[in-house]
């Protein structure tokens, strides 16, 4: 299933996501003093996933000292937690990603192909980066796990349009 697309260049509705673990929620869209960075995946199911977010964590220092960076899927807390307990990840893992929030996001949304793999839809992967004003700088969306931003290029164009404070690209 597809959703429009975010049109970059324009606020991205605000949602609070909550943080496994803690007893507290990040608002994701909301005016704040930094950029941030949005990582969507697919949920526990997907060993795709865990590699990335745990390359992710392993330069996760370098890309906090730019931005604040925020994990999420559609994962209910519980599994969120044991992916977090396994693989020792540091950044803030948010859970409980809901349709609606997918949809707002242009996220393509898949029902799982089986039982082994899970019992409710989630969303595909999904990185975003948004000025501290709210406003969405850069969108990569992919409809399946295979496809994934490389984390080093990705930080390195971060930084540059942070500093240079470049416009957003791709309005057309």
């Amino acid at each position: 299933m597809t959703s429009p697309k975010p049109r970059v260049g324009q606020k991205v509705d605000e949602m609070q996501l909550a943080v496994a673990g803690e007893d507290r929620a990040i608002a994701v869209g909301a005016p704040k003093d930094r950029w941030t960075m949005l990582f969507v995946y697919r949920g526990k199911h997907c060993p795709r996933c865990k590699r990335f977010l745990s390359k992710l964590n392993t330069t996760l220092s370098n890309w906090t000292a730019k931005m604040d960076v925020v994990v999420v899927s559609a994962d209910p807390e519980d599994k969120a937690l044991a992916d977090k307990a396994e693989f020792g990840w540091n950044f803030d893992l948010c859970y409980g990603l809901t349709e609606p929030q997918m949809r707002a996001l242009g996220l393509y949304v898949s029902e799982p192909l089986s039982e082994a793999e899970t019992d409710a839809i989630f969303a595909e992967p999904g990185a975003f980066a948004l000025r501290p004003d709210g406003t969405l700088m850069l969108v990569d969306i992919s409809n399946g796990p295979a496809a994934r931003p490389d984390l080093e290029e990705l930080l390195d164009g971060m930084i540059f349009n942070i500093d240079k404070d470049r416009p957003v690209r791709g309005t057309a």
